[in-house]
């Protein structure tokens, strides 16, 4: 992989192109000079069996490639498909309510930007609300077969916890009994190292969200959308889990959405997020040629020994095979850092506004901040590692 993420190598090629919106390559030909084995394998490790299958069945046909990459489209295309049903039926009923519901992410994607559903994988499904009306929402979903949960061991199923926090996660089970985990959220990102004050406010985020016909599901607006992928892509560290299946989000936000890009630039800034935006804008571009602007990219770049700096610890830790080990403790900890815009960011999100910290911590005492600040310092390093 050079310096631009280009792959050299013809496997990690074909991965690209068989994703990315545009391709410029013959895949017919790749798939049979790489060969039926590997690009399975490869797909498999890359979390990419049905979106690669969907491609393959498009340029080669149904009957021309082996029945489990056709399996895996289907597999994938009737679960997303359950999720989806589940999410026009619970958003209907909050409505009732007077609760506005936005699908984020692969949601909001499968559910009105990219509707293959079999091209859309994804664990759960990521929604918004208003914090007013959080508490609200939560009752809706527990009468409704939803009950609050905690997937592991570091998060906590408690209403109360989840609003002040940021959300909260449910678990359902589908009419033709698929499980389902729904995430519950009034912090878009509530990524643990962003600074809460580069969060965009929820209540602004819904109030310039778009309907989606037929449905009260709403999505996020155009420039508001690619944001939020961009900042949750940087959460992930661009390499982590489920890996360079990430950067499809920008890709096709941008590709089927019309980005206003002063507004998303303005917006940006506001944040004092153009660092991590810069790179999730950046690896797309390079690998997927998704058709983002000379001029956005020019403008967010960082300084040179920043971008050179966390250009090479992407490299090394590469873009594919998610599962391996892409850094270690105290890189990823360096890492992280060189993701604020400047040293006072990098600060304040450390040590971010007192009030805050009494509410995220339940606690009003001016003489616990500091037990509290030491207990959030903890929390980034070590809780961090373990997710």
């Amino acid at each position: 992989m050079d310096n631009n993420f280009k792959s050299d190598s013809l496997l990690e090629q074909f991965l690209c192109s068989a994703i990315a919106f545009h391709s410029a390559v013959d895949l017919k030909t790749m798939y049979h000079e790489l060969g039926d084995e590997i690009l399975w394998n490869a797909a498999k490790i890359n979390q990419l069996e049905s979106i690669i299958a969907y491609k393959l069945i498009g340029n080669l046909g149904k009957n021309n490639i082996p029945h489990y990459w056709i399996e895996s489209y289907n597999t994938v295309h009737e679960r997303i498909s359950a999720y989806l049903k589940e999410l026009d039926r619970i958003s209907e009923i909050l409505a009732s309510h007077g609760i506005s519901l936005v699908a984020l992410k692969n949601g909001g994607i499968a559910r009105a930007i990219y509707q293959v559903p079999g091209c859309v994988p994804m664990g759960d499904l990521d929604t918004l609300v208003c914090r007013s009306q959080f508490k609200q929402a939560h009752r809706v979903l527990s009468e409704n077969g939803y009950t609050i949960s905690a997937p592991n061991k570091l998060e906590t199923a408690d209403v109360n916890h989840g609003y002040r926090t940021g959300g909260s996660e449910y678990r359902t089970t589908l009419p033709d009994g698929r499980p389902l985990w729904f995430e519950l959220q009034w912090r878009p990102i509530a990524g643990r190292w962003l600074r809460p004050d580069q969060e965009p406010s929820a209540d602004e985020l819904i109030e310039r969200s778009i309907s989606v016909p037929g449905s009260t599901v709403r999505i996020l607006s155009p420039e508001d959308n690619l944001i939020h992928v961009s900042l949750h892509t940087a959460k992930h560290s661009y390499v982590r889990a489920p890996g360079f299946r990430l950067h499809l989000d920008v890709d096709r936000i941008v590709n089927y959405q019309h980005i206003d890009w002063d507004i998303f630039l303005r917006r940006v800034l506001a944040l004092q997020i153009t660092v991590p935006v810069y790179f999730s804008l950046l690896i797309p571009q390079k690998i997927f040629g998704t058709p983002i602007p000379s001029e956005i990219i020019k403008m967010l770049k960082p300084s040179r020994w920043k971008e050179a700096a966390i250009k090479s610890w992407l490299l090394k830790a590469g873009l594919f095979n998610p599962h391996e080990s892409k850094f270690g403790k105290i890189s990823y900890i360096v890492f992280t850092g060189m993701l604020y815009d400047d040293l006072s960011g990098l600060l304040k999100g450390v040590f971010p506004d007192p009030n805050w910290v009494k509410e995220r911590y339940g606690s009003d005492s001016i003489f616990l901040l500091p037990y509290y600040y030491l207990k959030r310092l903890f929390d980034l390093i070590f809780r961090r590692m373990s997710t």
